[in-house]
């Protein structure tokens, strides 16, 4: 998820705006997908924009969750973790039970949670 908030296409201060770009002078390459992110394709530049979070996470090293969008909650997240070269998920939004991820088999990361 791109967007300032779940359930709109604003952009406006979105963290995204400023998370894209420092990971991409670090040398990731960006798959992306948010449901109503239309805006984020003028906006964001040098980023492949995907269909949906399954496509976005297909050989991934990391899917980070920026935006806390209902579908993101409801992934199948067996289903991702065998798209993704690594599985490593960084949740800046907290969606996840971290003992659920990484009993999955995920490295876990989030926002002041160990």
């Amino acid at each position: 998820g791109l967007t300032f908030k779940p359930n709109t296409d604003d952009m406006r201060d979105a963290p995204a705006l400023d998370i894209l770009p420092a990971l991409q002078k670090l040398g990731a390459k960006i798959q992306a997908f948010d449901p109503e992110g239309e805006e984020a394709k003028h906006m964001l530049k040098d980023v492949d924009f995907k269909a949906d979070a399954y496509e976005a996470a297909a050989g991934a090293d990391v899917l980070v969750i920026i935006t806390e969008w209902d579908q993101f909650r409801a992934l199948d997240l067996d289903r991702i973790k065998l798209l993704m070269k690594t599985p490593t998920l960084v949740d800046l939004r907290n969606i996840y039970k971290p003992e659920d991820l990484r009993s999955r088999g995920f490295k876990y990361a989030s926002i002041g949670r160990a």
